[in-house]
């Protein structure tokens, strides 16, 4: 017998019309459902975020097929990306079935559901079946039996799961018994195409004729209910997940990774600076808040939220979202707590990590924004007498500035502001000018280059604080008039091409500096020493084995997805690399990031002593960074955690420095 089935079997074509007329009845509820949250998102400011469009579409077709942020973390992503696959064939398949009953037959007399290929759609169709109930199953277990920390459960998770199961178990019922009536008494050998169908088959075959087409249309109209409460349900409970989640694919952000809006602080019409209230946040933000699926792994990766600091990025885009929906005019800072706000590092974990592309880091600076600019609250005085210093000295520590130069003395380096001439200008940054122990790292780097021919120049007390830490707590202002006059003296130093060893001001002149009209090429030192040596322009000596651990910081890494040349750089000076289990994307932050570099951790653990411990669990006795922020953090928490004489931390061009070979 030919390889085919019955569409409508039992059931008769005459339900056709009534079964559209529903399935419009119900999308209709789920429209009016969004429709209704449409003023909830436009309290927010707007925000254009339909540019590019054929871009954004197509990051919103692959990040939703691929299934790839969501399978990132194996822990339950794994389970929802295969779920999902699933569940999407066996709506693909629906689609066929409906396209050959409704168009193919009655308008084109062809039968697309035949022979081979029919074949090959029951068994895919079975399969995608199974594996979705054995996906939504283990899901189940890891929500309501093993219950991971931190997962919030609640009746909608019930509900959800509830009927998921129900559609996918009703489906293989309706099959089951189709199967029992025709394939099994009329054409077995079709029967092994439909595997499961198969076994749910047996379940009937002790019925009349009679019974089995009963329950049959009984179980047919349950499922078809089943599926309409679905779609109706979907603005209604955490379901929405799967529009606005997919949607904000879309509407997730073009520009480079860390962008912040540049304040016009000459738009004499501005009386508000940052969010005070939540409709002082972009649209985007609120929607942000539907599109949030309660994963928490933008949680499990907070760096505060791991070392008992008030802060879960989960909670702040509930809690935007409850705000939007009860209080848009309540004082949106006092529900999220300062303490909560203070506490970010802008790593940007929890946004790297996230799956519904949610934008966390910026509500939190728009928050921070209002507590510096409109209320002029700090985390602390010592933060308060820190950005004072910026202001009057161009530095956080508070020294003279014209002593900005003197770590370069006896060094062959260029005075550029004094018009000497120079290969690349070299922006030190406030730690390695003033700081003892970082002022070595830029030592090392102006040999290094020296060693590969390269005249490196300095603005020496031209320099000021790049402005990233003061902007990053919410100072916008100061940032920009600091940044202004960086701006300034490199442009006038004639300089072609700038290197940092500061990942935070190599973000901040690389991208921040490019709305206020810098355009020099920007490099950090770990990529440009990695040049120099795969051209041949520097040579190191290999010959010293060394066992090392190395730390991605946050703003070179997540932020500029610069990994492998760091680690090329010191394989090639002969290290021996054991990585940490929190690495690459993964890194786990140093407790710097975000202005706390300035700011006494006084609430939970340190931050860094949680990472030189990860460090220490590799058994390397060295930890490498790339970062001042960084090398000072790890010295502080290799002291305080207790970590001497176990764990010694260098930068990366300490150790390039040791093993040059002179050409």
């Amino acid at each position: 017998m030919e390889a085919t089935r019955e569409i409508y079997w039992n059931i008769g074509h005459g339900v056709v019309i009534p079964m559209y007329l529903l399935a419009l009845a119900a999308l209709g509820i789920a429209a009016w459902g969004f429709w209704q949250r449409l003023p909830v998102w436009r309290q927010g400011k707007p925000l254009d975020r339909f540019d590019r469009y054929d871009e954004r579409a197509r990051r919103l077709v692959s990040h939703v097929l691929s299934q790839e942020k969501v399978a990132r973390v194996k822990d339950g992503g794994i389970p929802h990306a295969f779920f999902f696959w699933g569940f999407l064939t066996l709506f693909g398949g629906t689609m066929v079935v409906m396209l050959q009953a409704d168009f193919f037959t009655p308008l084109m007399r062809v039968n697309i559901l035949s022979g081979e290929f029919y074949e090959a759609f029951s068994l895919v169709l079975d399969l995608a079946g199974l594996v979705a109930i054995l996906m939504l199953a283990a899901l189940f277990i890891r929500r309501f039996m093993v219950k991971p920390a931190g997962l919030e459960t609640v009746n909608d998770d019930y509900i959800v799961h509830q009927l998921l199961f129900a559609i996918l178990v009703t489906g293989f019922c309706v099959e089951g018994a189709r199967m029992a009536a025709t394939e099994l008494p009329q054409n077995p050998a079709l029967a092994r195409f439909s595997p499961v169908g198969y076994v749910f088959a047996h379940l009937f075959t002790g019925l009349t004729d009679d019974s089995i087409r009963t329950t049959h249309q009984v179980l047919w109209w349950t499922h078809f209910a089943l599926v309409l409460g679905l779609f109706a349900a979907l603005p209604y409970t955490k379901l929405r997940h799967i529009l606005t989640t997919s949607v904000n694919a879309f509407f997730a952000p073009l520009e480079e990774k860390g962008t912040i809006a540049t304040l016009n602080l000459e738009d004499e019409a501005l009386e508000q600076f940052g969010a005070t209230k939540v409709t002082d946040l972009t649209w985007k933000d609120i929607f942000d808040a539907d599109a949030c699926t309660s994963c928490k792994r933008c949680q499990d990766r907070c760096p505060a939220h791991a070392t008992e600091k008030p802060l879960s990025p989960m909670k702040v885009v509930k809690q935007v979202g409850e705000a939007a929906c009860t209080a848009p005019d309540s004082y949106l800072v006092e529900t999220v707590t300062a303490d909560a706000l203070w506490s970010c590092t802008t790593c940007r974990a929890c946004q790297d990590i996230c799956p519904a592309e949610i934008e966390h880091v910026n509500k939190i600076l728009e928050m921070r924004r209002s507590l510096s600019l409109m209320a002029g609250e700090f985390p602390g005085d010592e933060v308060r007498t820190a950005v004072s210093n910026v202001e009057v000295n161009g530095n956080p520590f508070g020294l003279a500035y014209a002593g900005r130069g003197d770590w370069a003395e006896g060094l062959p380096v260029a005075r550029v502001s004094e018009g000497e001439e120079a290969d690349i200008l070299y922006f030190a940054g406030c730690y390695a000018s003033f700081d003892k122990r970082n002022r070595e790292v830029a030592r090392s780097f102006v040999r290094i280059c020296a060693a590969a021919g390269i005249r490196v120049g300095i603005l020496g007390k031209e320099e000021k604080c790049c402005g990233e830490p003061v902007r990053k707590l919410g100072n916008e202002y100061l940032y920009q008039m600091t940044a202004a006059e960086n701006i300034e003296a490199m442009k006038g130093s004639g300089a072609r091409k700038v290197v940092t060893t500061c990942p935070h001001c190599f973000n901040t002149l690389s991208r921040d500096y490019r709305d206020l009209g810098f355009e020099l090429e920007t490099e950090h030192y770990a990529t440009f020493i990695h040049g120099l040596i795969r051209k041949g322009g520097l040579a190191l000596s290999p010959a010293e084995r060394f066992p090392f651990t190395y730390h991605d910081s946050c703003y070179l890494g997540r932020y500029k997805d610069i990994f492998a040349e760091p680690r090329a750089v010191l394989a090639a000076a002969g290290g021996d690399l054991r990585e940490m289990d929190k690495s690459g994307c993964d890194s786990f932050c140093c407790g710097a990031g975000g202005g706390r570099i300035l700011a006494e951790e006084k609430l939970g653990t340190k931050i860094s002593e949680a990472r030189v411990r990860m460090a220490e669990e590799t058994g390397a006795p060295l930890l490498v960074a790339n970062c001042p922020f960084c090398l000072t953090m790890f010295e502080d928490g290799i002291k305080t955690g207790g970590f001497e004489g176990r764990m010694r931390v260098r930068d990366l061009a300490e150790i390039i420095v040791e093993r040059l070979v002179v050409l």
